[in-house]
């Protein structure tokens, strides 16, 4: 028996992806993924956020970063200044914290507001 042969499972559910598992779309909403910063970010975008960034060994030491929550990747934050009207590309290496000046969208499986 060849073991090599996609499985023919994967050409369900949106098509095949060229494993040898069945294909599942990607889903923002699932609970396996939220707890990562950037899912906990893309929740909240178009908050005010003040980013507490790092820049070990370099002139700048360290620095917040003050604006709109535009986008959120895997290693970077989009903010807008709304007072200047300048979007900084943050890099999440850097990232020390976010603070936000409302309250935040947050959702985990475990996460209960009784804990």
């Amino acid at each position: 028996m060849n073991y090599f042969y996609p499985n023919p499972y994967a050409y369900y559910n949106g098509g095949y992806n060229g494993s040898y598992y069945p294909y599942q779309q990607p889903n923002p909403d699932s609970a396996d993924e939220q707890s990562y910063i950037e899912n906990i970010l893309r929740l909240n975008l178009g908050k005010m956020v003040s980013v507490y960034m790092n820049f070990e060994n370099s002139q700048w030491g360290s620095k917040i970063f003050k604006g709109k929550l535009e986008a959120a990747g895997k290693d970077h934050i989009i903010i807008s200044d709304p007072s200047n009207n300048t979007r900084y590309l943050l890099l999440t290496i850097y990232l020390n914290y976010v603070t936000f000046d409302e309250e935040i969208n947050y959702y985990y499986p475990y996460h209960t507001k009784n804990n």
